[in-house]
């Protein structure tokens, strides 16, 4: 009930505090409420605000207040930063002007996520080298196809005797996915890793011959960026980026919702022969990279409010003088 207030309680709360740091542009990730707070407080304090949307903030908004919020919120800001072109597309459909936008995709740690034996990594998680291991890494909840992936493995690993599923990461789902594993005896089959730390993932990542990543509706999902870092294929459903960062050459790609597709797609990328250093070349980028392309968007706006505020008092000072 409160959602439709949520941005101004906000900037109510985030003005004392950006008024006593004096910045020269304020920088939000997260549309609404947070990013409305921002463009609030900039235009009452005269500030740039440049702001960026994350994936669900522009795909899942939940209610018309927050869709119009944020319509307010794209259009009043400087500059919006989007993680796809995807993400780009729906901001300009909700009325935001295309010159203000710019797409920075996400990057990676290549100093964690990079090319590593797998077979030196099952030893240290105990999975067998003859294994043929899918790995999903994201929070556990339905909206990230948990449920189909599972029915998935479930139906191939009838004809494949070395077929393992790792779910890493929590969430809600989690206790809900480990006893529906108990139930249906893939106890042996089904593993699950629960949360992890950069470098666990990588290891994961490292130990699988691909990630499954089913999701309902992404953004740009790390997971995926940092698997394709560490040469393995990915299959993963045609939502969000995922069409920006997956081709053949890499994974496949599926409609959502759909476990026939899913089964197949996961049975023909485990026959294919991918070449994992080609992979990891596919997409390479740092987060450095991703710092200094943000960094040169503030500067930029920055240096138009500027320019627009020169702009102003040169025609207030002309207009005095016709005046007189």
């Amino acid at each position: 009930m409160t959602r439709p207030i949520n941005g101004l309680i906000c900037a109510h709360y985030l003005e004392a505090h950006v008024r006593n740091a004096r910045p020269d542009v304020i920088l939000n990730f997260w549309l609404y409420p947070a990013g409305f707070a921002a463009v609030t407080v900039g235009r009452k304090l005269g500030l740039p605000v440049v702001v960026g949307s994350v994936g669900s903030d522009l795909n899942a908004i939940r209610d018309p207040f927050s869709r119009w919020l944020t319509r307010r919120t794209l259009i009043g800001a400087s500059r919006v930063i989007t993680k796809s072109e995807q993400l780009r597309r729906e901001a300009v459909s909700m009325g935001a002007d295309p010159s203000k936008l710019h797409v920075v995709v996400n990057g990676c740690d290549s100093g964690i996520f990079f090319v590593r034996n797998r077979n030196a990594a099952r030893q240290e998680l105990n999975i067998a080298r003859n294994a043929e291991l899918i790995v999903f890494v994201g929070r556990m909840n339905r909206a990230k196809g948990i449920d189909e992936l599972f029915e998935s493995v479930a139906a191939l690993s009838e004809k494949n005797p070395h077929l393992r599923l790792a779910y890493v990461g929590d969430g809600p789902e989690l206790a809900p996915m480990q006893e529906k594993t108990r139930s249906t005896g893939l106890t042996n089959r089904v593993l699950f890793a629960g949360p992890c730390s950069s470098l666990q993932v990588a290891q994961w990542l490292a130990a699988s011959n691909l990630l499954a990543l089913p999701s309902y509706a992404e953004g740009c999902p790390n997971a995926v960026i940092e698997a394709l870092s560490c040469g393995r294929p990915v299959v993963a459903t045609s939502v969000g980026s995922m069409p920006e960062l997956v081709d053949s050459r890499c994974g496949m790609l599926v409609p959502p919702r759909q476990v026939k597709s899913l089964t197949n797609a996961l049975d023909a990328a485990l026959s294919c022969e991918w070449d994992e250093n080609a992979i990891a070349h596919h997409f390479r980028r740092e987060w450095d990279q991703v710092a200094q392309e943000v960094f040169a968007i503030c500067k930029a706006s920055r240096e138009h409010d500027r320019s627009q505020r020169l702009l102003q008092q040169s025609r207030f000072t002309q207009s005095g003088v016709a005046a007189d």
